[in-house]
């Protein structure tokens, strides 16, 4: 079984301040630690586990600049045998599309076939639940998204995939394929000691646009149909009125102002 999963370095702003940066399209990063993108670290769980049951190998894709090879050295240390980083700044990695192109590039440039393409459901930072869907597309193969259970057959693959309301809808999918994870099919490991060490003799590769067999004007902002206008931060306001009285005179106001609203 070959296996790819794609992950992502996303900032963590649980506990920095989010700004706007001087150019106003974009948001200043400068305070923010950088990790793995959550529902990539279940998809990095799931490669593994799938590895560990069937056999084969694990490949790690991602896209982003060198600080992004200590996340990657991560996954490799959990059960990866090698990895692909794509750094350019010519190509627009804001554009979901655009980097599904440039991913399904690296993938097909390994020149071996594939069974199994991972993702995460969605980034933590854009959230678009784009890339994945679209990487499929440019591979030319099926996919499921959103699954919260993967069960491996003999040339297929049976997806539980989590539609609204928490109903799960079941679908057998013939490989190779592409499926995006959803948080919480798995337990992500703690990777071993063993692990980190034997994780800095594994092969990662960096790959430039013309490693990857596309043009310039394939993959820069030039070709794409999305046009970022501006960031700001929303104005916090409170219309909240709270209403005095005894419960007698609460209730009256209460009504009225329901009344007077269309409400009732």
């Amino acid at each position: 079984m070959k296996t790819f999963v794609c992950i992502k370095r996303v900032p963590d702003t649980s506990e920095a301040e989010v700004k706007v940066d001087a150019s106003g399209k974009d948001v200043d990063s400068s305070k923010f630690s950088f990790d793995i993108n959550d529902a990539d670290n279940y998809a990095v769980e799931e490669a593994v586990l799938i590895k560990e049951a069937q056999g084969g190998t694990v490949q790690v894709v991602c896209m982003g600049p060198a600080d992004a090879d200590v996340m990657i050295r991560m996954a490799l240390a959990k059960g990866g045998d090698s990895a692909l980083r794509i750094d350019d700044p010519r190509i627009d990695a804001r554009d979901p599309l655009l980097s599904a192109k440039a991913l399904a590039a690296a993938i097909k440039g390994q020149g071996e076939e594939f069974d199994l393409v991972l993702t995460g459901c969605m980034s933590n930072d854009d959230g678009n639940m784009a890339t994945g869907v679209a990487l499929a597309e440019e591979l030319g193969v099926p996919h499921a998204a959103m699954v919260k259970k993967l069960e491996v057959e003999e040339g297929k693959i049976k997806a539980h995939r989590e539609l609204e309301g928490g109903i799960i809808e079941v679908v057998e999918v013939v490989l190779p394929a592409v499926v995006t994870i959803q948080t919480g099919i798995n337990e992500p490991r703690y990777a071993p000691i063993r692990g980190i060490r034997q994780a800095q003799k594994k092969e990662l590769k960096v790959l430039k646009i013309e490693d990857l067999g596309l043009g310039e004007d394939e993959v820069s902002a030039a070709a794409s149909l999305v046009e970022m206008q501006g960031f700001y931060i929303p104005e916090v306001v409170s219309t909240a009125e709270i209403i005095e009285g005894e419960p007698e005179e609460k209730g009256e106001i209460m009504a009225e102002k329901l009344v007077k609203g269309g409400l009732l």
